[in-house]
């Protein structure tokens, strides 16, 4: 759970912040912000359980690019799903689902790659 809130603190700052400079609003980025990253923390943590027990998926855990790939795809479609419905703009919504995801895609990459080596060194240390 510990991972999942780190992420959800990461996801919720670069959301407000590209939230308000697309709209340009305080109140309806800040709206956006708080509704959209709260929504793909729950997703983050299904998609965690699905790669903690699908075991095709778990042998493949450690490659970074494609666990990254796949959340980005959840990433983006609740991106798109919230500024629309909240904007009523499916510019605005696009541009959220592409710019917002995608800066988040890296920050998720590097928050896994200090996970998986915090697990390695925790693995280590057990079995030392």
């Amino acid at each position: 759970m510990i991972k999942t809130i780190t992420f959800a603190a990461i996801h919720f700052t670069i959301a407000t912040l590209v939230a308000f400079i697309l709209t340009g609003d305080f109140l309806l980025g800040s709206l956006i912000a708080m509704i959209e990253p709260t929504i793909n923390t729950g997703a983050f943590y299904v998609h965690e359980k699905i790669w903690q027990k699908v075991p095709q998926l778990k042998r493949h855990e450690a490659m970074t690019q494609v666990k990254t790939a796949s959340f980005a795809v959840i990433h983006f479609n609740v991106a798109f799903s919230v500024t629309y419905l909240l904007t009523g703009d499916a510019f605005i919504g696009g541009l959220m689902a592409t710019v917002e995801p995608t800066i988040n895609s890296f920050a998720y990459f590097f928050h896994e790659k200090v996970w998986l080596a915090k697990m390695r060194t925790q693995n280590h240390v057990v079995c030392a």
